[in-house]
């Protein structure tokens, strides 16, 4: 009898509730993300305000909704552009003559040897604050991630037999790519996408509560965290739950990479 996926079930729930979330916030919003009541600071979860008030009076739960639709939109949209340019540098190194391939991959050796966030913080303060910026600067260190697997995947794929005998029959590198080696890279993309989303969330998170991404009065589960550290005695609830939901979703995404890694492997799965 095969184990349960419990890394693929735990993630789709999780997911599932980020989902739910950003849905919401678009057609339930009880009060505006910037809206200030300064009567009623620091007011605890109430039939009112179910989260609570922060400093400013404003709805907690209401800037949560917004944080998690700007922590997908950010994170969505940096991971797209980062495998877009990633696959395209990948493959143009596995199909191209062996010296432009050692230059582009020293390249994408270089982008490795920095950690991703330092990447992110350096470029981001460089291009400057700002929603945009933020979702480019993550989108820089997500392309050396991709650019590596694509790499890899078409160097294995070079060497099977449907590929050799397509290029013996004239298929051109461009065909070779888009029709027989990119969908064989499709289960194996969809595993890497979902975890570099949950990275990316972390990431964004990240840039603003260190003032780098989202700025005030919008709002984003980093900043709300950044905000919420003066207050942490007197409002626990300002900084309980943008932290939840923020663990939520990086454990979730990374769990439902690794349960669709686990289910393509053939390890344990449903019963």
């Amino acid at each position: 009898m095969k184990k349960k996926n419990f890394s693929l079930i735990l993630g789709v729930f999780f997911v599932a509730i980020i989902i739910f979330l950003f849905l919401l916030s678009f057609v339930y919003l009880p009060y505006s993300e910037d809206q200030m009541d300064t009567k009623n600071r620091f007011s605890p979860p109430s039939s009112s305000h179910l989260l609570g008030t922060d400093q400013f009076g404003r709805d907690i739960f209401s800037r949560i909704l917004v944080s998690t639709r700007s922590a997908l939109a950010v994170s969505t949209s940096s991971v797209l552009m980062g495998t877009v340019f990633g696959l395209l540098l990948g493959a143009l190194a596995a199909l191209s003559p062996h010296f432009i391939e050692s230059i582009l991959m020293r390249f994408v050796d270089a982008m490795m040897a920095f950690p991703g966030i330092l990447s992110a913080m350096v470029l981001s303060a460089v291009l400057g604050k700002g929603v945009m910026n933020a979702s480019i600067a993550i989108a820089f260190f997500m392309v050396p991630v991709f650019a590596r697997l694509s790499y890899s995947m078409i160097l294995e794929s070079k060497k099977k037999e449907y590929i050799k005998a397509a290029k013996s029959y004239g298929a051109s590198t461009p065909r070779l790519f888009i029709f027989h080696m990119l969908p064989e890279m499709f289960t194996r993309l969809i595993t890497q996408l979902s975890s570099s989303i949950g990275a990316a969330i972390l990431t964004e998170s990240s840039l603003s509560f260190l003032g780098l991404g989202i700025q005030p009065p919008g709002a984003s589960l980093g900043l709300m965290l950044s905000e919420a550290k003066g207050y942490i005695l007197i409002q626990p609830y300002q900084a309980l739950w943008p932290g939840v939901i923020l663990s939520i979703a990086v454990l979730g995404f990374s769990l439902l990479g690794d349960g669709i890694n686990e289910i393509i492997k053939g390890e344990p799965d449903y019963e």
